[in-house]
């Protein structure tokens, strides 16, 4: 287990645990993914895995119905309750922790199978969240995630709240953009030699909604770093009229048919040393 006397990105992730808890009302559009998921990792009765960044607990859930003996970490404490409820309404067992990617309270080789929907991503340093999963898989257990592609628009959400946000602090550790998980160079160069038979494959995540402008607002609603940054900008009217514009501009090139449409890559690996 990792563990830190000084995390530089403490600030950071107490704000995410407080702006992220808005996201539960909206998680059930990432249940048909979380299916995908599941069956793109192969999980089968009988196996252990892990959830990282569970959130609303989906992919626990949805892991625990196939019969696997599942566990789900959050930094929320609130999604962390909603994984509960969905949990007992569902009827399996599953073992939440409130906890860290960067610091996974497990010992080693604890899992068979290590899971992440879009986030593990926002783990400020990936090298510290790619060693803390590896570390508690298994030899030959399965890592597999989806992320959001940078090209695509969940991944130019990242490129485009940057640019409204304050200024980073001179000289600060800077977090890693979320998008740079959605690139499969980079992910081969964050595993590098420590797996084998890695491998991609993308989908589309279809969010229903009335028109771009409600899906701007519920985004704002949902989104945690969105979210955080609409409210840094309440004093900014002109600025944030700018974001919702080009946020709503954004919007439009990926909705079609009442509804917006969301590319992601899903990865798999086998841990190989």
């Amino acid at each position: 287990m990792t563990t830190a006397l000084a995390d530089p990105f403490a600030r950071l992730k107490a704000s995410e645990r407080e702006h992220w808890a808005s996201f539960a009302g909206a998680a059930i559009f990432s249940t048909e993914p979380a299916a995908k998921l599941v069956k793109f990792a192969q999980v089968s009765p009988g196996q252990r895995v892990l959830d990282v960044a569970c959130g609303t607990g989906v992919v626990a859930v949805t892991a625990a119905r196939r019969g696997a003996k599942v566990s789900g970490l959050d930094l929320s404490p609130d999604l962390l309750q909603r994984a509960r409820e969905n949990a007992v309404t569902a009827g399996v067992d599953i073992d939440f922790l409130e906890g860290d990617a960067e610091a996974l309270p497990y010992p080693d080789a604890s899992f068979n199978i290590v899971l992440s929907q879009f986030g593990h991503i926002f783990a400020p340093r990936p090298e510290l969240a790619v060693r803390e999963m590896l570390r508690v898989l298994k030899l030959g257990g399965r890592l597999v995630f989806s992320a959001w592609p940078p090209e695509h628009f969940g991944g130019r959400q990242f490129e485009f709240m940057a640019r409204y946000a304050p200024p980073p602090t001179a000289g600060a550790e800077q977090p890693a953009s979320p998008a740079s998980w959605g690139d499969p160079n980079i992910i081969r160069q964050r595993l590098g030699g420590t797996v084998t038979n890695l491998f991609f494959e993308r989908d589309i995540m279809v969010v229903a909604s009335l028109s771009p402008q409600h899906t701007r607002i519920a985004q704002e609603k949902a989104i945690g770093p969105l979210a955080k940054l609409v409210a840094a900008l309440r004093t900014d009217p002109d600025k944030l009229a700018r974001l919702r514009r080009e946020y709503e501009e954004m919007i439009s090139e990926v909705f079609d048919d009442n509804a917006l449409h969301l590319h992601f890559i899903m990865a798999r690996a086998v841990k190989a040393r």
